[in-house]
């Protein structure tokens, strides 16, 4: 089933009343743990990755791993930024392979909100990824949360919801209604009069943070006025803390591995329990029928340079790696040359793509454009240029008669 486009993910959620579950993950313990109960509740599930966590992890090394899980999950899953800064944070995370990005400005005045989130938008659409932006401010009461989203919270405004999906054209928008980020003191009092009102002016899926520390009754009603989709991390946090603990009382000696026995199992259970709550358990076929996967679009640019020497081949193939590979929604960039003496073609290049919008923006990136016209074009006579969509599904390598046997003997083949 693996990755799938979250717009259509969480617009199934919406038209069906019940919410997605977008976890946050900070260790292969929570990725294993939120991967395992969502496909033991077959629902489809978010994986999420949160930019004020990357003091305690390196993204670049946390999300192949992150994608590796999505992709062969049995259930729907897309993976998110959560918390972004900037168009430089959303380029490089879809780049990494996040399939939505949340743009968090609603720190800022309105005017400058807009204008912060448009900009993401306008990126992230070119390259065929939907956009979560924020109105109001949903602050924390204690700890990280404290810590990463100070100050007070501000109260959605329901005109000025409406105003900023207008003029941002956000696919989602994330709402304060009530929750905290983090930790909760006491029971959280939710403003579902706003939420209604915000709901009758304001037309795509609704985001809660602050999931922490809200009841069933209160989920119950989010998830049947609007919201779509759920942030969660502090719970799972905490009981994976409290897990350790207990170990440390009952092992004082144990290393590291035996201290941390148990915390992907805890982690499991709280997020199954959420998953049936919030109603997306069994949803699994029904969300994957409708939803298109996200599949990944190779370019192979096969061509012969005329008129220049060795070090000029060398120069233009790398300056093609540093125009092609800053380019939003280009994943990976091979350069090459032919091995084989006496091919059709030299040099290729091998792009890969986010997905085919992405491509297909590429084609007129001014960026590109003008290294054809300065670089490309003039030392090149013939070329070839064909684009590749993955292969559908997924094929398992199997032994086969004609494979290598222990002893060395088998088949040959080029």
């Amino acid at each position: 089933m693996a990755l799938v486009d979250m717009r259509d993910m969480l617009h199934h959620a919406y038209e069906n009343s019940y919410a997605v579950g977008a976890f946050d993950l900070v260790s292969l313990d929570f990725l294993e743990a939120v991967i395992g109960a969502a496909e033991r509740c077959r629902a489809p599930v978010i994986l999420s990755i949160a930019e004020p966590h990357f003091a305690y992890y390196d993204f670049q090394l946390m999300l192949p791993a992150v994608e590796a899980a999505a992709r062969r999950a049995t259930v729907p899953v897309a993976i998110q930024l959560d918390h972004g800064s900037s168009v430089e944070s959303a380029v490089e995370a879809i780049r990494l392979g996040c399939n939505g990005v949340m743009l968090d400005a609603s720190d800022m005045a309105l005017p400058d909100n807009i204008k912060a989130t448009r900009a993401v938008v306008e990126t992230a659409h070119a390259c065929g990824i939907p956009v979560v932006g924020e109105v109001g401010y949903v602050a924390g009461e204690e700890g990280d949360g404290a810590r990463q989203h100070p100050g007070q919270s501000a109260m959605t405004q329901p005109a000025e919801a409406k105003a900023y999906v207008e003029r941002t054209g956000v696919d989602f928008l994330a709402v304060s209604i009530g929750t905290v980020q983090g930790r909760m003191k006491g029971r959280a009092k939710l403003d579902f009069q706003r939420l209604k009102q915000i709901r009758k002016v304001v037309h795509v899926p609704l985001v809660i943070h602050g999931g922490t520390g809200l009841n069933e009754d209160q989920f119950r009603r989010l998830t049947a006025m609007g919201i779509a989709k759920i942030n969660y991390f502090t719970a799972l946090s905490d009981v994976a803390a409290e897990t350790m603990r207990q170990r440390m009382k009952s092992d004082r000696q144990g290393g590291f591995t035996d201290l941390k026995r148990g915390v992907k199992e805890a982690i499991g259970k709280e997020v199954e329990r959420c998953l049936r709550l919030w109603g997306t358990a069994g949803r699994a076929a029904e969300v994957l029928a409708q939803c298109r996967p996200v599949t990944p679009v190779e370019k192979i640019v096969a061509y012969n340079i005329h008129g220049i020497d060795e070090e000029g081949a060398s120069l233009l193939l790398r300056k093609a790696q540093e125009v092609i590979s800053g380019i939003p929604g280009v994943r990976e960039v091979f350069a090459g040359e032919a091995i084989a003496e006496g091919a059709g073609y030299r040099f290729c290049w091998s792009i890969r793509f986010a997905t085919q919008i992405a491509c297909e923006t590429f084609r007129n990136h001014p960026a590109w454009l003008a290294f054809l016209q300065k670089f490309f074009d003039p030392v090149v006579g013939d070329f070839l240029s064909i684009d590749y969509r993955a292969f559908p599904g997924r094929v398992e390598p199997r032994e086969s008669s004609g494979a290598l046997r222990s002893d060395g003997a088998g088949s040959r083949g080029p």
